[in-house]
């Protein structure tokens, strides 16, 4: 944490992490006031629209791509098994 201002003898203290702050009286050692500064600002609907919209595309573009990946292997599989009935035509 660290010391912002001081009064006398109460401490204004801003955590460096969660910004925080706690008011602290130097004389009777101990918190008299807090307050929680940290919190996530609020979004505009907007700006939460476009994250949405983001996050959909995203998804879309990983589902395509896996479904160009499966069709592939699929493509793979039928030829190998082409292939396997091809060698066994010609064994015989």
């Amino acid at each position: 944490m660290e010391k912002k201002k001081e009064k006398g003898n109460i401490f204004e203290i801003v955590c460096p992490h969660c910004a925080s702050v706690l008011w602290v009286d130097a004389l009777r050692e101990e918190v008299i006031q807090s307050e929680k500064r940290g919190a996530k600002k609020k979004e505009s609907l907007d700006e939460l629209l476009l994250k949405e919209k983001k996050r959909t595309e995203e998804f879309e573009r990983k589902f395509e791509a896996t479904a160009e990946l499966e069709k592939k292997k699929l493509e793979k599989a039928k030829e190998k098994f082409r292939k396997a009935l091809s060698d066994l035509d010609k064994g015989d």
